[in-house]
C-alpha cells in the first residue's frame, strides 16, 4: 500500500478545491453562522474543516470508499487484519469488542484494574464479570496488570468464559505479559481483548513495549489521541485472527457509534498513520533519549524518585514498562501527588498526566523537546525547594490489597438500574453499591456496581476526597453520600 497517500485528508483538500456549497450539516456552513467570538478561539480552520462524511467529504453512498481506504491503511500500518476508526474514544471502542466477543449474561475474564469504560460495558451488556486481581506492590502501594497465570487459574475455575481482557500499558506505563497470555487464550479457543489505550505509539519502535497484535491479541483498542497526534476522541481498534468476527465487530461498533463522525477526527487519525509510518522510528528515536535524560535530571532533584524497570518489572510485578511514563515517587519530600499537581499547574502552568497518594506522573510523546523538558525540570525543582513550606495534607487511608478488593454481589447491570437510595456515606458499608466510584485519572473504579462496600474502600475513597481526590462520576462528587442498592436493606 502506498502509505504517503492520506485520503481522509486529500478527500478534504479536494473539498475545499472544488467550492462545494453544502445544503446539509453541520450547520454553521464552513464557519459562516459561527459566532465570530468563537472563530477568534478556535480558529477559521476547525470550521472550514468540518465537513459532513457522507455527502461531503464521500458522495451519498461512499461509492469512492474514503475511510475505508483509510482504514486499511492503518491496518497495514500495524499488521492488524482489520482497522476501524472511532471518533467516541476508546471508551466506544472497548465497549464494542467486549459486545463482539461474549452475549449477555455470558461470563469475561477482566482485570479488577480496567477503566471505567469497560464497567460501563459490563453495565450496558448485562455479562457476568470474573475478575482477575492485579498484581499488588505492597512497599509502593501500587496495582500492576494481572499475571498470565491468574487469567489462566479463572478460565480453569470458569471453563464457560468466552474470552479475556486486560489493560496494557496501565496509566502508570506497566505492561502485561500478552504473548503468554494469548496462549493461553488460544488454547482455549478464547479471543484476547487488550485495552491498549496508552499504547498508541507502540507498534513504531522495537524499544517500546511489545504491543498487542504482535504479541497475539485478537482485538486491540488504542487512543490515538493519547500518546499520538489525533485529536481527542480520536480511538482506532484492531483485529487479527478468526476468534471475534470482523463483521460483528463492525456491527458493534454501529450500534455503539454516533451516525454524525467528525471529519476532523478522522482526518487527524489518517495522517497520524502516515507519520508514524514515514518518520515514526526517527521520532521515538528522540522521544526517548529525551526521556533517559529527563528521567536521569528528574532523579538528581533531592526528595524525588523516578520509578524505572528496577522498580516496577519482575517478578510477582508487571512484564514490561514504557518509558515514556515518568512516574515521580515524592514520598521524600512528604507530600502528596494531588498537592504537588495543583502546585504545579498554580505556580508553573504545568498540567501532569495523572497523580495519586504519593506520586505524580508526565506523559512524554514524540511531541516533546528539550524546552518542554526543561519547563518540567525547572517547575519540579522549584517544587522540591518549596516542599518544606507547603502543608503535608490530610493522609490518604490506602487499605491493604485484601482490603481494598470488594466482593461482587450483585451483576454491574443489575445493580445499576435497579431501585437505589442516597446514603450517608458513612453508613453505606454493608450495603451494594449502585454507581462507579472512580479516582480520575486514571480512571480504574475503586467501587463499581454490584461491589459489596467496605468500612476499608469507604475511608480510602472519603480521606481521598480530603486529600484532593476528585471522584467526577460519583452522584455526589463530594462523596457525603452513595447510591446504593434498595434490594439488599
Amino acid at each position: 500500500m502506498d502509505h504517503s497517500r492520506a485520503p481522509v485528508l486529500e478527500a478534504l483538500a479536494a473539498y475545499h478545491a472544488q467550492g462545494q456549497l453544502p445544503f446539509t450539516p453541520p450547520g454553521h456552513k464552513q464557519g459562516r453562522g459561527a459566532d465570530p467570538r468563537v472563530r477568534k478561539v478556535l480558529g477559521d480552520a476547525v470550521f472550514r474543516s468540518d465537513v459532513l462524511a457522507t455527502s461531503g467529504l464521500d458522495d451519498r453512498t461512499s461509492s469512492r470508499r474514503v475511510l475505508e481506504h483509510a482504514q486499511a491503511l492503518m491496518a497495514d500500518a500495524v499488521g492488524a487484519d482489520h482497522t476501524f476508526f472511532s471518533t467516541c474514544g476508546s471508551s466506544l471502542s472497548v465497549k464494542a469488542a467486549m459486545l463482539s466477543a461474549a452475549r449477555p449474561h455470558e461470563k469475561i475474564l477482566v482485570g479488577r484494574d480496567a477503566h471505567k469504560s469497560v464497567v460501563s460495558g459490563l453495565i450496558l451488556s448485562g455479562m457476568h464479570p470474573v475478575w482477575v486481581d492485579p498484581q499488588w506492590d505492597p512497599v509502593l502501594h501500587l496495582a500492576h496488570p494481572p499475571a498470565a497465570r491468574s487469567f489462566e487459574t479463572a478460565f480453569e475455575e470458569h471453563p464457560d468464559a468466552q474470552s479475556a481482557l486486560v489493560t496494557s500499558p496501565t496509566p502508570y506505563g506497566t505492561c502485561s505479559d500478552l504473548s503468554t497470555l494469548a496462549g493461553i487464550c488460544h488454547r482455549r479457543g478464547r479471543p484476547l481483548i487488550v485495552d491498549e489505550a496508552w499504547g498508541a505509539h507502540l507498534p513504531f519502535h522495537p524499544r517500546l513495549p511489545t504491543w498487542a497484535m504482535d504479541a497475539g491479541a485478537d482485538v486491540c483498542v488504542t487512543s490515538v489521541h493519547k500518546m499520538g497526534s489525533a485529536l481527542e476522541q480520536g480511538s482506532v481498534f484492531h483485529l487479527q485472527g478468526t476468534l471475534v468476527d470482523a463483521a460483528v465487530l463492525k456491527s458493534r461498533a454501529d450500534l455503539l457509534g454516533t451516525t454524525s463522525p467528525s471529519s476532523l477526527l478522522y482526518a487527524a487519525l489518517d495522517g497520524w498513520r502516515r507519520q508514524m509510518v514515514e518518520g515514526g522510528h526517527v521520532l521515538y528515536d528522540h522521544a526517548l533519549a529525551l526521556a533517559e535524560n529527563l528521567r536521569e535530571r528528574i532523579e538528581e532533584i533531592e526528595g524525588m524518585h523516578v520509578h524505572g524497570r528496577k522498580d516496577f518489572c519482575g517478578p510477582g510485578l508487571a512484564h514490561d514498562l514504557d518509558p515514556l511514563q515518568i512516574i515521580i515517587d515524592l514520598t521524600g519530600l512528604g507530600i502528596s501527588g494531588y498537592l504537588a499537581a495543583d502546585w504545579l499547574r498554580a505556580h508553573h502552568r504545568i498540567n501532569l498526566h495523572l497523580s495519586d497518594h504519593r506520586r505524580i506522573s508526565a506523559q512524554l510523546t514524540h511531541a516533546d523537546n528539550k524546552h518542554s523538558a526543561r519547563a518540567l525540570v525547572d517547575a519540579l525543582r522549584d517544587l522540591a525547594a518549596h516542599a518544606p513550606t507547603l502543608p503535608t495534607g490530610p493522609r490518604v487511608h490506602l487499605p491493604s490489597p485484601a482490603h481494598l478488593r470488594l466482593e461482587q454481589a450483585m451483576l454491574p447491570r443489575d445493580a445499576y438500574f435497579g431501585p437505589t437510595e442516597d446514603v450517608p456515606w458513612h453508613k453505606a458499608a454493608g450495603r451494594i453499591t449502585a454507581e462507579m466510584l472512580t479516582p480520575y485519572p486514571p480512571g480504574i473504579p475503586a467501587a463499581l456496581p454490584g461491589e459489596l462496600l467496605t468500612p476499608h474502600v469507604l475511608s480510602y475513597l472519603r480521606s481521598g476526597i480530603d486529600a484532593g481526590m476528585v471522584i467526577p462520576d460519583a452522584a455526589d462528587t463530594h462523596l457525603t453520600t452513595i447510591r446504593v442498592t434498595t434490594n439488599n436493606n
